[in-house]
């Protein structure tokens, strides 16, 4: 049996401790951390928590942006787990689950509803 590397030990003693159908989640965003071309933990967290909120999670355990995810413990782990379930169940703009409300209707390059003042002359 081949033991995991170092860097997710943390990451594994805080899978362990997750009911088995918070398992999966927690596999995604371990692998949204440490998928990355960062390697540090500032831009990683960016593109998993919105806004601000891996700068704050980061200042609120004392982890130096810089750092890397092998510096996180199973207690580290957890609390970005909770924070980022947390932001995954957060209400959007628009009601809308993804994206950015909507969009302009292509078929005339206008927003929806709008449309170009006729010419006549």
């Amino acid at each position: 049996m081949s033991r995991p590397t170092p860097a997710l030990d943390g990451a594994v003693e805080a899978r362990a401790q997750l009911p088995e159908d918070a398992q999966v989640d927690f596999d995604r965003l371990v692998h949204g951390v440490l998928a990355g071309r960062q390697s540090a933990l500032g831009p990683a967290l960016r593109s998993q928590l919105p806004g601000t909120g891996g700068v704050r999670w980061l200042h609120a355990e004392g982890v130096s942006p810089t750092a890397r995810p092998s510096v996180l413990t199973a207690a580290q782990w957890s609390s970005l787990y909770e924070t980022w379930q947390a932001t995954q169940r957060a209400p959007r703009a628009g009601g809308r689950s993804e994206g950015h409300g909507p969009r302009a209707d292509s078929r005339h390059g206008h927003a929806p509803g709008a449309q170009a003042a006729p010419r006549w002359f």
